[in-house]
């Protein structure tokens, strides 16, 4: 960490940002990694791995559900390291605070969330709560890594979109949204329930994951228009949507093939982590400030203090 007299520079905390954006992201990716193992109940209590233990047996499902909870000790420092790197940036930014608070808030939800996860032996409602709200997470960090971009981002090139197409930028996140909460509606009916023992949702999978399809394929038509618009008009945010329809494809092609060949944990491995990373795009293409959706703050002065990141 940097000596507490000492201030931040923009650019600087942009790597804090990034830090706790790529930390959360991680631990979706293990939590997963627990549910598909099934070592959702790996350690049946909660701090504790077991009624008289804290640390993990040699057991392998206790182990992968024990390194799962040891890594949210890195999202904390992450986290804490976001909170602390906003209070002493120069210029200091409110929206920067607010949000990397929303991290701890969020953080702290999810630990009460997770203990609840496994006194209720997974219930499925628990499950897609705890996934819902790891991506209530993933938009608090990736708004705040965008917003913090704006001072250095300022003068970057591309025309603002017009008013119709902003429209269709934040139509995409609502839909995206919407693709989350079916894909967890698929998950809580289907196989993958994280241990023998828990309950699924009392719905058809063939249904669900109907309506899940139907929402992506809206999605990536959505998707596709509002790239077309971007890039007519020559706004920078067009190679971000892009890469969202690209992404959308690509998970098209998984969930379809993991649905044909018996739900494969490894392909749900991946079905759940790209559609991580397709979250974080699309919530930054909605935020992004070339759009005008993140107002740039003038800077305050920085006091004469030294700053990290800046050369003397």
């Amino acid at each position: 960490m940097w000596p507490y007299h000492r201030c931040v520079a923009p650019h600087a905390y942009t790597r804090l940002t990034r830090f706790a954006l790529w930390a959360l992201t991680a631990i979706v990716v293990t939590g997963v990694a627990v549910r598909l193992t099934g070592s959702g109940l790996g350690c049946e209590d909660w701090p504790t791995c077991s009624e008289d233990r804290f640390v993990a047996d040699l057991e392998y499902h206790a182990l992968v559900e024990f390194v799962n909870r040891l890594f949210t000790g890195v999202v904390a420092i992450a986290v804490i390291a976001a909170v602390l790197g906003s209070w002493r940036r120069r210029p200091r930014r409110t929206d920067l605070i607010v949000l990397s608070l929303g991290l701890v808030a969020g953080v702290l939800a999810q630990v009460g969330l997770g203990a609840l996860l496994v006194l209720s032996e997974l219930d499925p409602r628990f499950t897609m709560g705890h996934f819902l709200l790891s991506m209530v997470l993933l938009w608090n960090a990736a708004v705040l890594d965008t917003r913090a971009r704006n001072d250095i981002e300022a003068g970057a090139g591309g025309r603002p979109p017009d008013g119709t197409t902003r429209l269709m930028q934040w139509a995409v996140l609502v839909v995206g949204g919407a693709l989350l909460v079916t894909g967890t509606l698929v998950t809580g009916a289907g196989p993958h329930a994280g241990d023998s023992r828990a309950e699924r949702l009392p719905l058809l999978v063939r249904e669900v994951a109907r309506v899940h399809s139907i929402v992506a394929l809206a999605l990536l038509g959505m998707a596709v228009w509002t790239w077309w618009r971007l890039r007519a008009a020559s706004s920078r945010g067009h190679a971000r949507m892009g890469r969202i329809a690209v992404l959308l494809v690509v998970q098209g092609a998984i969930g379809y093939t993991q649905y044909f060949t018996g739900v494969p944990v490894l392909l749900v491995g991946i079905h759940v982590a790209l559609a991580s990373i397709t979250w974080i795009e699309i919530v930054k293409a909605a935020h992004d400030p070339a759009a005008g959706s993140a107002k740039l703050l003038e800077p305050s002065p920085a006091g004469g203090e030294p700053m990290v990141g800046v050369q003397p």
